[in-house]
């Protein structure tokens, strides 16, 4: 069905008056979409427009910034309950998510659930309209997603946290990451969810893994209707803002979701699912998943659910992330969860690294990439250690040690048509759910950490270290599509990184902006010496010790003192919204 027959059919029954009454959600821009939402008179911007916080990367590239950085944050109540709305202006730089808009979505969502724990449920509300982060501040982006998901999960136990998706930029990048961690979530037919876009998939694996101009194939793998026929949505409503407000009231009357059943914390169906599929062998049509897998997010039941560790695999090339793993843990057993995914546990540690797998049946996904089973593997490895530990009655948790070492998400059609963004969800859950009952997650950037790949394994550490090493890279997006996308030539970007920071590919850089909690120099990153691996084990045993002693969850990043000089904007964006919480109008 296309983007309009499912709009008609939703549509069908009502009179001509009725349908000529309807009010468009979609041709409203981010305010007005919160506006239509709150009930009347409630509305309150915060952190507007007049507040001038806007970004103070974008002038250095001569891009015209917006006062409020493209993200309008409104509290209000919905039906008389209390909410905050995180409303993303697509019109501006595509909906993309820079550090001054990321810091007023993941600040407004910490402040709604500080409220809820006190006794004043808040439910937050995210309307997303975004390509995912925005590449002109690359690594700021980067991290400011890893910050909203954190944030989001902070919230969901004690309020609901309702996604939207309307129309018309849709959510793909990071920022479906944190969709598909929302209680619930709302789409219209027009709307499209997805990791990856069909420009950028066609762009790294060509156009016959995916035609960007095939526009039927795309609304069949990412639009609105086929996430809610495949259970990867909630609701399905027009674009009508009546209907879409009531929509959102029946979510917030809803309340919590208990404890389990997110379809983030989902393990079993994301592997029933996923028993179902063999691109390599067996290539299908993604409506085809509607009969294969069904609206109800429960395990497939014509494939009994199997665990990823089913895969076989052919031998595997040695790469950092395999020979520090195996360097780091010592004398302990070196096994795989699935053969992309390698974990290695001591009597104080669960080792974990993606590697590559030749044999992977997701056959993008086979250099070392994140895709769907790996993201599904790691979530599996790192709730197994909390489950193990939860049953011994351990006070003293064991850390999680992610060894980081890949090239970036899966760029595939079918892991798009398979959820990756609800498989990576469910890796986030799984290392924030560690963090929070206490494991140290320590992350170890030994190569390279891209994009979404880094989303999932590495960026909800407590602490995260890194090699000062020529071959680690750590960035948004690699360089030649960061080029392609910014219209800019790797030459451009080189020179344009001397003086926006966060658009460096440069580790030494990267730290500078606050995420690194120690830089590590090596002999030898490629064959460590016993020197080499004694610094880094020495470097891990004090990132554990900090993480036991700090927060739990990931506010150290703004404290640092490299963040008090670069992150200024980020620290000014968490000081108002502090302010102008509970100010009256």
């Amino acid at each position: 069905m296309t983007e309009g027959e499912g709009a008609t059919d939703l549509l069908a029954g009502r009179t001509w008056q009725e349908l000529l009454a309807r009010r468009s959600f979609i041709e409203l821009d981010a305010l007005g979409r919160a506006a239509a939402l709150l009930d009347s008179d409630s509305l309150r911007v915060l952190a507007g427009p007049f507040d001038r916080l806007e970004s103070p990367w974008l002038a250095l590239q001569g891009i015209t910034p917006q006062a409020d950085d493209g993200t309008v944050i409104a509290r209000g109540t919905v039906n008389g309950s209390p909410v905050v709305i995180a409303a993303i202006e697509q019109g501006f730089q595509g909906g993309g998510t820079g550090e001054v808009s990321g810091a007023k979505i993941s600040q407004a969502l910490l402040l709604a659930a500080a409220d809820s724990q006190a006794g004043t449920p808040t439910s937050g509300v995210i309307l997303f309209e975004t390509g995912g982060v925005r590449l002109q501040e690359a690594n700021l982006g980067l991290n400011a997603v890893a910050e909203i998901c954190s944030a989001v999960l902070d919230l969901r136990p004690h309020a609901p946290v309702i996604g939207m998706v309307a129309g018309t930029v849709g959510s793909f990048g990071g920022m479906s990451i944190a969709a598909g961690l929302c209680t619930r979530l709302i789409v219209t037919p027009q709307a499209r969810i997805g990791l990856d876009g069909p420009a950028v998939i066609e762009q790294e694996g060509g156009v016959d893994e995916f035609d960007s101009h095939d526009h039927t194939l795309i609304w069949a793998v990412d639009g609105g209707e086929q996430r809610y026929a495949t259970g990867l949505a909630d609701d399905l409503v027009p674009d009508d803002t009546d209907r879409l407000r009531a929509a959102l009231i029946d979510a917030i009357k809803a309340g919590v979701t208990q404890p389990g059943r997110h379809r983030s914390e989902r393990l079993d169906v994301i592997a029933s699912r996923l028993a179902t599929l063999d691109p390599a062998a067996q290539p299908c049509d993604p409506r085809d998943l509607r009969t294969l897998w069904g609206r109800s997010y429960e395990p497939v039941a014509k494939a009994p659910p199997v665990s990823a560790t089913s895969l076989t695999s052919a031998q595997p090339p040695t790469t950092r992330g395999r020979t520090w793993l195996r360097a780091l843990s010592g004398t302990a057993t070196v096994e795989a969860v699935i053969p992309s995914v390698l974990s290695a546990t001591t009597a104080e540690a669960r080792y974990l690294a993606v590697v590559p797998d030749p044999g992977n049946r997701f056959y993008r996904a086979r250099e070392g990439e994140v895709g769907v089973t790996e993201a599904l593997a790691l979530a599996e490895a790192v709730r197994d250690l909390v489950r193990a530990d939860m049953a011994t009655n351990t006070e003293l948790k064991r850390a999680i040690i992610a060894v980081v070492d890949l090239p970036s998400q899966a760029y595939g059609r079918y892991e798009e048509m398979a959820g990756l963004h609800q498989a990576m969800a469910a890796s986030t859950d799984a290392y924030h759910t560690a963090r929070v009952a206490g494991h140290p997650v320590i992350a170890v950037v030994v190569g390279t950490a891209l994009s979404g790949g880094f989303l999932t394994h590495g960026l909800q550490a407590n602490q995260i270290l890194a090699l000062n090493d020529p071959g680690v890279e750590i960035h948004a997006m690699h360089k030649a599509a960061a080029a392609r996308i910014t219209l800019r030539t790797v030459d451009e970007l080189d020179e344009i990184a001397k003086t926006v920071v966060p658009m460096s590919y440069n580790v030494t850089d990267w730290a500078r902006l606050g995420f690194c909690d120690a830089l590590l120099k090596v002999e030898n990153a490629d064959e460590p010496t016993s020197h080499d691996i004694e610094a880094v084990d020495t470097a891990i045993a004090g990132a554990v010790q900090r993480a036991r002693g700090g927060p739990v969850d990931l506010s150290n990043r703004f404290d640092s003192d490299a963040a008090v000089k670069t992150r200024q904007a980020s620290r000014a964006v968490r000081e108002l919204l502090a302010r102008q919480w509970n100010t009256a109008v």
